[in-house]
Formats: structure tokens, C-alpha cells, sequence
């Protein structure tokens, strides 16, 4: 049996035998009442001889929290939880918080804040970290606080508080946030630097230091002054009780940062919009005035956010673990992304043999135990999605007979759970504000780990279920019980006195965290996100089965927010997060100071590769975004397998498909024999899945549809459509490309879809034909497997080029050959920066020599594209639509495709991105 452990610490696995030997049965409330929930029920109480969270040592421990904050709901699963959770009892202050772009670290004597640029290589090249190195502490003369507690907090900030007697410390620190605002009593300010500082400026109250490289700024009330004595440096407050500091981009950076030294961030708050298929995200800090009138701010964005808004940026720039991160100079900034889409099964296919499938899910149906043995919260959650993917497959087939014996074993099981009093149950701590559930693993009671990964298959097979009894998912039955999961989990209120807003969903970090007490000096961790992601199907999945679109649309949000954090942090698609030492082109985990090659359990190469795949659900169709990635992911694995996947074989020919059928579909009728299924998987399920997608191509990603239940496959330039509509009256889906598809009431539909046919400006990308990339030194290329890099563009010299290629950067292909797909157009998706250069403007011209004999016998010019004056890729796509055509499209036969780019307005020189999925032209033929 595969140990799938925690993805909280090496060291658990070694605390929990300890405190298993030492603690014996755990005291209980003397009565413990049960507290009905629809059909369902749950208890205030513990189990017998159960526990609670505890401490390294075993012993008991509950929140640090000031009066103030203790009856507020803590985030237990976040980047600041080592601050409210003491998990080891010789440290009553914090481990490293990583912040980004600052570090921290609670002290007695304040917070110590360090900006970490250098990147550390260890663990025999399999973890590269950013680790907090304390620059400067942050305190008051003469402070020595016994301990530090959460005093407050918002969406992605914290107010750590100290006090000794005689004077108190408040800092407040966030994701993004440059500055530290303090408030303090008792003492003067005193920053402590780790050695001694270079003064670059010194303007009374304002003071500039560099420190281990780093450049700060110290703001103190108007009418002080900063005292620097070797490594200390002091200011009396004059009766106020404020002062901040930043850490500065650059030295000349002062000026701008000294604007907002005293506009102190008191809170934040993410309000989300999935609508006609897109989703918007508003990221806002609420300010407070300490001095004058400004209340606007700067914030660092990281790299999720940056690409996918538009509103301007600063030149400024910090180094983090997750790239390069930007500065914006308000106090709120806009995403918008394409909704990531999501089905309850892949659609039928023709390519499936519904004989073969019917005797492999038979298998399942008439298994002995469908269940394994599986006890405790996580593995029973595993069998549950394991059943949950075969109902609709078994659906979609006519074999109703099986459906409805799966959908009873499911309904059985969790009614188990989800009543009180039996061998398995959930139980509410009233001084955690956690529902957990009892047997439970991998620290998910001791150390609140894990909540969101196995609850979310509860969540998801309590949506497959709800598709086919709505009666059984009403509140009134067994609806409340799951939503309480959901309260525990992803819980969208922020005045529920139960439960906190989104527990483990960071969401300025744009993804979760699952270790419950951050107890590491990496800071915290996440292995699985594919089971985080498996929590926000599972919420779309049951908002839309129930009616419920609030829950439908944050499981959207969390989904698409998600994704993109996966697709930077974990698999590095774009290549420009991994630092160049770190040799590994994924990570199985992230840590707040960076990232690793492995797992909590074993260095497999299967499992490393495997933990950011499993479960494999409708849930799992936004990884096909980033078809080289996936390519790489795999190729990796196997040069360190020394060969083809064997243990994880079925999750990760899965996991090709997404990128090329063709290949995992070669891989499944070659091992398809004698292999055992990973477990939360089925023969069943893999058959059904690798054989749809090789019959209607890999998850066209470039194209979404308007609710977010829908999907596309391509395949040889032909669409299919897919949508699953849970209303009770039929509906036309709408897709970004114009394309419609008609759902019948309650049911999936596919087909190629009616009318339309135009890309959708606002995410265009290839989708049809043959793509190639570019590739730096002038050609284009199938490959994926190159580095990126960058062209330079030549100057337009001042003179408008609009419509003539003028010192133009080309990249060609010869020999090609294809035929001409009916209906299809020319794309491409193209990353251009001028930097900080007014009034560029690259444009692109694509020609088609049919034949190969020199002349171009197609030529067409696409408007050009006028770039912003910050640094930053933007994206050019043909959407900017089409300045001149000339000459008629044929097939190729041994022919040449050309692409030139040149600047063709402007006094300048910009770049052009080469050697990525965002660098490339598709033709259109096959």
C-alpha cells in the first residue's frame, strides 16, 4: 500500500509515534453534546482517546491570540500561522514567515525582517530556498516580550504583538508589503541591523541605510530624528506612538517610499467575480493617515497577478522565491483570467469500446471491499473520488445499473461520517474553530494539516452524488453536513464566528498552504496542489449541482487563481522562477522561502512527479494549458526513473494525454496488462479517460465557455465542445471563440458547435494547425524542449515603419509541408517589453512560400501593437487583426513559413520572448 503522508513536515511522522507513546487517551469534555445538521450530525467533542492539536512534545496547546482577537476565527493553514500556533514549547514567538518580498521572524526583543536575494541550492540539489536571514529587528529600547500573538489580521496581513510589562509592539506586515508599520509604547523606536549600516541618507526623521546589501528606509514621526550608534539605531517618538520602514528597490527609490511612510495598511480584502466565463479578482489594502492626507500605497505583486493585469506598474522590481515581483503605486489592483473550466466526467467518445469498459468498471462495482480497508479521513476520501469518476463514465454509457450501485456505496459511506456517535464522525473544537474528522491522519487533528486535501474529496463525491439525488444533497438532508465541511475549508464569510475566512487559501499568494502550525524554518509548505485543486472542482461541482452560484463561483476563483500559481511555482512553465542552479524543471513541493524536488514520504521520481497530478477529475483539464510544461514534467521523470513510470504508471500516462494523447494512449495499449492501479484510481477510469482524449484531442485551453462547466478538446484543428448543464431548462453555452453549444436540461452535451469562429480578443492564443515556436538565432521550431530567452528588436529610428518591415527580426521554417484546414487562420502569441520606452509599437508579418521555390506566394500583415513605458512582457497576439493580405493560401508541399517582427513606430530598441508557449505562430493546416 503506497504511504501517501503528510504534506506538513519530515519530522511529523517521528513527532506523532512519540506523542502517540507518551499521551495515551486525551481528556475530554466530561459531556459532549451532539449538534444536528440536517440528517447529519457532528459533535463538540472529541472521540475517546483521541486528540486535539498539540504541540511537538504532545502536550495540548490552543491559539496565541491577544484578548482582542480570541474569539476571532485563526486562518490555522496560512504563511504567518506560526505566530497563533506554538507548536514547539521552547519557542513562544514565531518560525521564519515569509511575506515576500521581506522575511520575518518573531523575537522578545521585536521582529527581526530580512530580504533574502540569494538563492541556496541543498539538499543534494533537490530544494532551492530563499531562506530569512535577519537584516534588521525591528522593537523598542529595552523590549523583552515572553511571547508574541496574533493580535489581528485580514485577507494576507497580520498584526503580531509583543508586550513585557512595560511596553507593547505592533507590527503589521503582508504579502507584497515593502513597508513594516509599527506601533509601540514604552520605549523609543530602535531598529537592531545584523551589522553595521551605511547611512545614504539622513533627513532627521527619515533615515536611509544599507545593510548586507539591502537598502532601507527608517520613517519616524515629523519632529524626530534617528540616532545611529554601531548597529543600533533609535528615534524618540514625541508622544506618538507610530513608526515604519521599507525596504527600498533601489536608493533612488527613497523619495517615492517616503510618500507613503505614514499611510499605515490596517486591513485587506480580495473580492472575486467569475462572470461569462471570466474571472476578476480586485486585491485592495485599507490605509490609515498617521500623518498628513495620503492614503494610497505600494504594493508588490507576484508573478500570477502581474501577467494578468493591466493596470500600470512602477519600474520597480523585488527579488522572490516566485520570480520577479512588480510594484504598483495604489492600494488595489485587478486580475482577469480566462474561468478554467470543469466537467463531472470527460464527454463521451466514440473511440471508447463500451464492452471493455463496462467489465473494467464491474471490476470496481463488484469489488469485495470497493473501499480498501480505508478508515481514517484521507483514505476513505481517496475511495470515495476513486468511485465518484466511474458514476457519470458508467452514466454515459447506459450502465445504470452500476451507476446506481456506485452512487449507493458513496451515499452509504458518507452518511457514516456524517453522522455522530459511530466508529468514524466529525467533531467541532470550539478554541480552534476546526471541524475534524476522527479516525483521522497525517497530523490533520494534532497538527490541523491537510483539511482542504481530505475533505475535497468528500466535497467532490457529494457533488457527483447531488447530480443525480438532489433530494439527498438538500440542507434539510445531507447538504448541511457538506457545506459545514465547506464552512471548515474554503468558508467564503468573513463574519462567521465558527469557522475562518478560506482556512489553508492564501489568496495573495494564489494558492493554499497545508501544514496547520507553519512550524518550519522554510516557513509553510504545499505538496499536493492538485488535491487543493481537487477542494475547488469539488465547490464548483456542487455550487452548480445545488443552485448555489456563490460556492460555484468561489470555486472558480480558487481554481483559476490556483492554477496559474501551479503553473509558475510548481511546474515553472514560463522557466523564469526555478533559479538557474536549481537543476529540476518541476517541484513535488513549495515552501514559503522556495521550492523542492521530493515528497514527504519517498524520493520516487513517480511520486514526485505524481503528488501535483492525483486525484485525476473534470477538475484536472486546466493543466492542458501548458502542453510543453507537461512535456518537460515527463521527461524529467523519466531520465530520473531510468525509464517510463512503472508504481504511478496511470496517473502520469493521464497527465500526458493532456499534452499528447497519441503518446499516453501508445504507453496505455502497451502496459495496459497486469498493472496496479494507483489507489484512487481504476482501470476503469484510465481507460475511459485516455481514450477520450485521444479520440477528441487534448483540452484546447485557448478557448473557454461561458459557464463553468464547459470545456474544449482539438484535435487535427477540430474542436469539440463540451458542457455539462445542471439547470432544470435547457441552455445555450457561449464560447470565447463564437462557437455555441445547446444543453439540454441536466444533462452534458459535445459537438463542434454552431456559428462564431472568431477569437476572443481578450485571450486569444493558437489553437489550430501546426505551432511553432520561436527560437533565439532565427528559426522556428516544433521543439519544446529549448530555453527562453529574448530577441532585440531594432529601433524604428524615429520614423514610421507601420505596414514595412524595417530592421525586421526573422524567424523561419523550410520544408514544411501540411493541408490547408477549412475555416482556419493564422495565430500567434507573442511577449514583447519595450521597458520603459515611450511610443514603441512591434509589429509582425507572417509570409508562406507553398512550394519552397523563393517566392512568398501569402503575405500577411497584422496592425501593429503599441507597448507600454513599464517593464514587463505584454502580450501580442493576431486579435490585433489583420493591416494587409495578399496572395491566396494553398497546401504546403516542402514550403516556408517566415514570421518577421520589427519595431515600427518609436526612437528605440524593445525584446521579443523567444523559447516559450507564449512565442509562437500556429498556421493553419494539418
Amino acid at each position: 500500500m503506497q504511504a501517501n503522508l503528510s504534506r506538513s513536515a519530515a519530522a511529523t511522522v517521528l513527532s506523532l509515534a512519540l506523542a502517540a507513546v507518551a499521551l495515551g487517551p486525551a481528556a475530554s469534555p466530561a459531556a459532549a453534546a451532539t449538534i444536528p445538521a440536517g440528517s447529519g450530525s457532528y459533535t463538540d467533542s472529541r472521540p475517546a482517546g483521541t486528540s486535539g492539536p498539540t504541540t511537538n512534545t504532545g502536550a495540548p496547546t490552543t491559539p496565541k491570540l491577544t484578548a482582542a482577537a480570541k474569539n476571532k476565527p485563526v486562518p490555522t493553514n496560512d504563511w504567518w500561522s506560526s505566530l497563533a500556533y506554538q507548536r514547539y514549547g521552547d519557542n513562544p514567538y514565531s518560525t521564519p514567515m515569509y511575506g515576500h518580498p521581506l522575511t520575518y521572524q518573531a523575537t522578545s526583543g521585536g521582529l527581526e525582517v530580512g530580504y533574502p536575494t540569494s538563492p541556496a541550492v541543498v539538499g543534494e540539489g533537490r530544494q532551492y530556498e530563499y531562506a530569512h536571514k535577519a537584516d534588521l529587528t525591528v522593537g523598542l529600547n529595552g523590549l523583552n516580550s515572553p511571547d508574541t500573538k496574533a493580535d489581528d489580521w485580514s485577507d494576507w496581513t497580520v498584526t503580531p504583538y509583543w508586550s513585557d510589562g512595560t511596553r507593547t509592539l505592533r507590527t503589521t506586515i503582508g504579502h507584497g508589503m515593502p513597508f513594516v508599520y509599527a506601533k509601540g509604547s514604552g520605549g523609543d523606536a530602535r531598529i537592531t541591523t545584523a551589522g553595521t549600516p551605511t547611512v545614504f541618507a539622513d533627513n532627521g526623521n527619515v533615515l536611509g541605510i544599507t545593510v548586507a546589501g539591502h537598502h532601507y528606509a527608517l520613517f519616524a514621526p515629523t519632529g524626530s530624528d534617528w540616532n545611529v550608534s554601531g548597529t543600533a539605531i533609535t528615534a524618540g517618538l514625541g508622544g506618538k506612538d507610530y513608526f515604519s520602514l521599507a525596504v527600498l528597490p533601489s536608493t533612488d527609490a527613497l523619495a517615492t517610499y517616503r510618500k507613503y511612510a505614514f499611510s499605515f495598511v490596517t486591513g485587506s480584502t480580495v473580492a472575486w467575480q467569475s462572470t461569462g466565463g471570466t474571472v476578476k479578482a480586485t486585491y485592495s489594502l485599507t490605509t490609515e493617515a498617521k500623518e498628513g492626507t495620503e492614503r494610497g500605497t505600494l504594493q508588490a505583486l507576484y508573478r500570477h497577478q502581474w501577467l494578468h493585469t493591466t493596470d500600470a506598474l512602477t519600474p520597480y522590481t523585488y527579488v522572490s522565491p516566485r520570480g520577479t515581483m512588480k510594484v504598483r503605486e495604489s492600494a488595489s489592483f485587478t486580475t482577469s483570467q480566462k474561468n478554467q473550466g470543469v466537467l463531472p466526467a470527460l464527454p463521451a467518445s466514440s473511440g471508447v469500446d463500451k464492452a471493455r469498459l463496462t467489465g473494467y468498471l464491474n471490476e470496481v462495482a463488484n469489488a469485495s471491499d470497493p473501499f480498501s480497508g480505508a478508515s481514517d479521513t484521507y483514505w476513505t476520501g481517496k475511495a470515495l473520488g476513486r468511485l465518484a469518476q466511474l458514476v457519470p463514465v458508467a452514466d454515459q454509457i447506459g450502465q445504470t445499473g452500476i451507476r446506481d450501485k456506485l452512487l449507493g456505496l458513496m451515499k452509504g459511506r458518507l452518511q457514516e461520517w456524517f453522522t455522530a456517535g459511530g466508529a468514524s464522525e466529525f467533531s467541532y473544537d470550539k478554541d480552534w474553530k476546526t471541524l475534524t474528522g476522527y479516525p483521522a491522519s497525517y497530523g490533520s487533528d494534532t497538527e490541523l494539516n491537510d483539511h482542504h486535501f481530505h475533505y475535497s474529496y468528500y466535497v467532490y463525491a457529494a457533488a457527483i452524488v447531488a447530480q443525480y439525488d438532489q433530494a439527498w444533497a438538500a440542507d434539510s438532508a445531507w447538504g448541511t453536513m457538506v457545506k459545514t465541511l465547506v464552512r471548515d475549508t474554503a468558508n467564503p464569510s468573513r463574519t462567521d464566528s465558527a469557522y475562518p475566512f478560506l482556512r489553508g487559501f492564501d489568496v495573495y499568494a494564489g494558492h493554499s498552504w497545508a501544514s496547520g502550525h507553519q512550524g518550519f524554518a522554510a516557513g509553510n509548505n504545499q505538496e499536493s496542489s492538485s488535491e487543493s485543486i481537487n477542494l475547488s472542482a469539488g465547490l464548483v461541482l456542487w455550487g452548480a449541482a445545488t443552485g448555489d452560484t456563490g460556492l460555484r463561483d468561489l470555486g472558480s476563483y480558487l481554481l483559476t487563481t490556483e492554477s496559474e500559481a501551479i503553473t509558475q511555482y510548481w511546474f515553472d512553465a514560463d522557466q523564469q522562477v526555478f533559479p538557474g542552479s536549481f537543476g529540476h524543471d518541476t517541484v513535488g513541493m513549495v515552501w514559503g522561502s522556495g521550492g523542492a524536488y521530493s515528497t514527504w514520504w519517498t524520493a520516487n521520481p513517480e511520486e514526485i512527479h505524481g503528488i501535483n497530478v492525483l486525484p485525476v477529475t473534470g477538475g484536472s483539464l486546466h493543466l492542458a494549458r501548458e502542453k510543453a510544461a507537461i512535456k518537460r514534467n515527463i521527461a524529467e521523470m523519466e531520465r530520473e526513473n531510468g525509464g517510463p513510470a512503472v508504481e504511478w504508471r496511470d496517473l502520469l500516462w493521464q497527465f500526458e494525454s493532456l499534452a499528447d494523447p497519441a503518446a499516453a494512449k501508445a504507453k496505455w495499449d502497451a502496459g495496459n496488462a497486469g498493472y496496479t492501479p494507483e489507489q484512487g484510481e481504476s482501470k476503469a477510469h484510465t481507460y475511459h479517460w485516455i481514450t477520450t482524449l485521444d479520440t477528441l484531442g487534448a483540452p484546447d485551453t485557448t478557448v473557454s465557455g461561458n459557464i463553468p462547466t464547459s470545456a474544449v478538446f482539438a484535435k487535427n484543428g477540430v474542436r469539440t465542445y463540451a458542457a455539462h448543464n445542471y439547470d432544470s431548462t435547457a441552455r445555450t453555452v457561449t464560447f470565447s471563440d463564437g462557437k455555441t453549444l445547446s444543453v439540454p436540461a441536466r444533462s452534458t452535451a459535445t459537438g463542434t458547435g454552431t456559428g462564431g469562429g472568431d477569437p476572443d480578443p481578450e485571450e486569444p492564443g493558437p489553437s489550430t494547425g501546426n505551432t511553432f515556436r520561436l527560437k533565439s538565432g532565427g528559426t522556428l521550431t516544433t521543439a519544446t524542449d529549448g530555453a527562453a530567452g529574448a530577441d532585440t528588436l531594432a529601433s524604428a529610428d524615429g520614423v514610421n515603419r507601420d505596414g514595412t518591415p524595417y530592421k525586421p527580426t526573422v524567424y523561419e521554417i523550410k520544408k514544411v509541408d501540411g493541408t490547408l484546414a477549412a475555416g482556419a487562420s493564422t495565430a500567434f502569441r507573442l511577449r514583447v517589453d519595450a521597458g520603459t520606452k515611450v511610443g514603441l509599437a512591434p509589429q509582425v508579418r507572417v509570409s508562406y512560400d507553398l512550394t519552397g521555390d523563393g517566392t512568398f506566394d501569402r503575405v500577411e500583415t497584422f496592425r501593429y501593437f503599441a507597448t507600454d513605458p513599464v517593464t514587463g512582457w505584454e502580450e501580442y497576439t493576431q486579435a490585433a487583426g489583420a493591416a494587409a493580405v495578399t496572395g491566396s493560401l494553398g497546401d504546403l508541399r516542402a514550403g516556408t513559413v517566415r514570421l518577421e517582427i520589427w519595431n515600427a513606430l518609436g526612437n528605440g530598441t524593445s525584446q521579443v520572448q523567444t523559447g516559450t508557449d507564449a512565442a509562437v505562430v500556429t498556421i493553419p493546416y494539418v
